[in-house]
């Protein structure tokens, strides 16, 4: 190749990055449902990077658990607006993973994470990698939902945690059958690379949430069994790893508190870690 070839090539590569990120939606922190106003931005919140943690928005289902608690907070309830299930557990477990990723790997992360809108135009292919939680909590619309598969049938990989039971488990496969109607949620085996890529985690447990230890219990409702579910892809690639019966959101948020057992945190962040790297290598 020759030197002017090579200039060519360097200048349509960073045409292609400068436009990608003229095009994101700016970083913006929405108020979040838990009960702390006190996390600050990291000093390098505005440094561009080649990761950075999504996390997904989406509108409240009418007979969620938390729609009475979140209007009781704010009044109205408009998703797009934050205080909603979405962000549970937001955005400090977002912020606390992202520094676990940063120490256990390489992998080049932005310091803060950002929240993504299906609705926003084509904002939701600049993310290779979306999360949710308190999954017993989404109603995705029908353009949500197609918007999604398409996301997903292009290689995106999404997380989604928290949620417990029977009840919460229907509410969430309302919204994933307008997204896959014609693919199953299965369970993950052990032999699967999603447990092995970084980490072998064929030791897998219940995680619970920080509020067991006000109750005693690890669990909610009917879910005493913990459930790594996952949907396929053609190719035999996990598209969406769903943790079911566990609380991975609180084991980040809440691994600075001395009060959460570690052996939880231990677990979430490696899983965290593996879901990461295998859907950048899958």
């Amino acid at each position: 190749m020759t030197a002017r070839a090579a200039l060519s090539c360097l200048g349509v590569l960073v045409a292609a990055v400068v436009s990608m990120h003229a095009w994101q939606r700016p970083f913006r922190v929405y108020p979040s449902m838990e009960p702390y106003d006190d996390v600050e931005l990291p000093a390098d919140f505005q440094v561009k990077s080649e990761w950075i943690f999504a996390r997904l928005m989406y509108p409240q289902h009418p007979n969620a658990m938390f729609t009475r608690y979140a209007m009781r907070r704010g009044g109205k309830l408009d998703w797009r607006e934050g205080g909603t299930s979405w962000t549970q557990d937001y955005p400090r477990a977002d912020r606390h993973f992202v520094q676990a990723l940063r120490r256990l790997t390489r992998l080049n992360a932005r310091s803060v994470e950002q929240p993504v809108n299906l609705d926003d135009g084509d904002d939701v292919f600049d993310y290779p990698w979306l999360c949710a939680g308190e999954m017993g909590d989404w109603q995705l619309t029908p353009q949500q939902a197609a918007k999604l598969r398409e996301y997903l049938l292009r290689g995106g990989f999404l997380m989604l945690d928290d949620f417990w039971g029977s009840e919460e488990y229907a509410r969430f496969d309302e919204s994933m059958k307008l997204v896959f109607p014609d693919r199953e949620v299965v369970e993950i085996e052990n032999p699967d690379a999603i447990f092995h890529t970084v980490y072998d985690l064929d030791q897998r447990y219940q995680i619970a949430g920080q509020w067991s230890l006000r109750s005693g219990r690890t669990y909610r409702a009917d879910g005493e069994k913990d459930h790594w579910l996952g949907i396929y892809d053609d190719h035999g690639r996990v598209m969406v790893a769903i943790s079911f019966n566990s609380d991975i959101g609180d084991s980040w948020e809440w691994a600075d508190d001395p009060r959460y057992p570690e052996k939880y945190s231990a677990l979430g962040f490696r899983i965290g870690v593996n879901y990461v790297v295998y859907a950048m290598t899958h």
